[in-house]
C-alpha cells in the first residue's frame, strides 16, 4: 500500500524487454531496498527481484502491467517517479494507493499559473465515472486533487488539476508534455462502492 507521496526521482538506466516483458533497472538512490520489497514506479506496484548497495534495483515488469501502464515507453535516462511502500506508523498525507494501475490518461493542457502549473487530462471513459470534482486520483502514482470534472459526450472526462510548485519539481510531471500518458489509479473507495451498490444478481 502506497500514499501517493512520491519520494524521490529515480532514472532508467536500462529497459530491456524481451518475451513481451521487460527487465527494468533504475538508480533509486534507496540504499536499504530488501530482496522482494514493493516499490511504486509511476504508480505501479513492483517488486524488488536484485539491487546493490548504491540504490540500484532491478524489476520484472510482466506483460499485464505493460499492456496497462506506460512502463513500456521506458528507455535509457528518462526520470521516474518513486515511493516504498508505507510503514504503519507513516502519516496518510496523500490518499489510499495499491500501485494498482487502472489505466491510462492523455495530457492534453499544461499552463504556468504563478509558479503553480494547471494541467487538463482527458480520462477514457472507462475511468471517467471514478472522477469527481475534489475527489482524489492517483498520476504516474502522485496523490492528487481533481479541481474539475468535465464530461464530454463521448463518455470521456477532462479532469482539471492544480500542480504546486514543490510537486512540480519532485515528480516527472515537469518533464511531461500534451500528448504523453500517464499512469491512472482511480480512488479505491470509488470502486468499491460501485460494486457494493450493483443489484445482486
Amino acid at each position: 500500500m502506497f500514499s501517493g507521496i512520491i519520494e524521490t526521482l529515480g532514472r532508467v538506466t536500462r529497459a530491456d524487454q524481451s518475451d513481451g516483458n521487460l527487465q527494468l533497472t533504475l538508480a533509486t538512490s534507496f540504499p536499504d531496498l530488501t530482496l522482494g520489497e514493493s516499490v511504486a514506479v509511476n504508480g505501479t506496484c513492483l517488486t524488488v527481484t536484485a539491487f546493490d548497495p548504491k540504490g540500484t534495483a532491478q524489476f520484472y515488469v510482466s506483460r499485464e502491467s505493460l499492456a496497462r501502464t506506460n512502463l513500456a515507453s521506458l528507455a535509457e535516462g528518462h526520470p521516474v517517479n518513486l515511493e516504498r511502500a508505507v510503514a504503519l506508523q507513516t502519516r496518510l498525507s496523500g490518499h489510499l494507493v495499491q500501485g494498482h494501475v487502472d489505466g491510462l490518461a492523455r495530457l492534453e493542457e499544461v499552463t504556468p499559473d504563478a509558479g503553480a502549473h494547471r494541467i487538463a487530462l482527458r480520462l477514457p471513459a472507462a475511468l471517467a465515472r471514478y472522477a469527481v470534482e475534489k475527489g482524489s486520483i492517483a498520476l504516474d502514482g502522485i496523490s492528487l486533487t481533481l479541481n474539475a470534472v468535465e464530461d464530454q459526450p463521448d463518455g470521456s472526462a477532462l479532469i482539471r488539476l492544480t500542480i504546486i510548485p514543490h510537486t512540480w519539481e519532485a515528480t516527472n510531471l515537469h518533464a511531461r508534455r500534451p500528448g504523453d500518458v500517464l499512469n491512472v489509479e482511480s480512488d479505491i473507495v470509488a470502486k468499491y462502492v460501485e460494486r457494493l451498490c450493483k443489484p445482486a444478481l
